[in-house]
């Protein structure tokens, strides 16, 4: 297995590759991925990532069944406690992480998707939480299901093991949006130049708030919203944007 690290200006694409064509986390490959992007999370210079993993067959296929298969009660901890760190350090990363999704997207690999800012995926994605069906629930970040997607849906794919196709996922608004598979790149690379164009500070600082409204009261999400708001104006950015979106109405207007 394997993790690659590029550098396109500002955006930075994170891929992993796996030991087989499905892109299984062990306890290795979660390790290595977590590592790379609390890399990528320390460069300042990176306004938007994209994860991906190798190949059109899977993104993350989910964790590898043979690790699990021989571990007891301690070691299940630790190796759970090791993939909720990776999902962890997606949500932590202070630039947006796009999720690139082809083919399947199953259990820990969609636990690490849905961790993920935005999620793009081509017409051939599936996706599913089958951990029902081999004996073990579905925990960590299963637990955003709920918050994206609704709980009598999210109870439906945890309690029925089910896979769902792109267009329901869309329908769901597990991902947000579906394409050809043949425009997936485009798409992506759409995306996040369009997120690149933005300031900095304010994307970062969207990204912090909308996790921390995860964990709040509507009331309380508002209150702390306000002073993160009143700070953007300390980086010069709202000045700089908000002259450039002023002169070119100014311009249409006599023009």
């Amino acid at each position: 297995m394997t993790v690659s690290i590029t550098r396109d200006e500002a955006i930075t694409g994170v891929e992993f590759t796996g030991a087989t064509s499905m892109n299984l986390l062990d306890s290795a490959a979660v390790a290595e991925l977590t590592a790379a992007l609390r890399e990528v999370a320390a460069d300042p210079g990176a306004r938007v990532v994209v994860l991906r993993g190798a190949g059109d067959r899977a993104f993350l296929g989910g964790a590898d069944i043979k690790e699990m298969a021989v571990l007891d009660r301690d070691t299940g901890e630790d190796f759970i406690r090791g993939l909720a760190g990776l999902c962890d350090a997606v949500r932590a990363c202070p630039a947006p992480v796009i999720a690139r999704l082809s083919g399947w997207c199953l259990g820990g690999g969609l636990e690490v998707a849905m961790s993920c800012d935005l999620r793009v995926a081509s017409s051939d994605a599936r996706f599913g939480m089958p951990e029902i069906t081999i004996g073990i629930p579905s925990v960590i970040h299963a637990a955003l299901m709920p918050a994206l997607i609704g709980a009598s849906r999210a109870a439906w794919l945890q309690l029925t093991g089910d896979i769902i196709d792109v267009r329901t996922a869309e329908d769901w608004g597990l991902v947000h949006r579906a394409v050809p598979g043949g425009e997936l790149d485009s798409e992506v690379s759409r995306l996040a130049s369009k997120l690149a164009g933005f300031g900095p500070g304010a994307v970062r600082q969207q990204k912090r708030l909308l996790n921390r409204w995860f964990d709040l009261a509507a009331s309380d999400a508002v209150e702390d919203s306000v002073v993160p708001f009143a700070e953007s104006f300390l980086t010069g950015e709202p000045q700089d944007y908000m002259s450039r979106f002023l002169n070119r109405r100014t311009r249409k207007a006599s023009g």
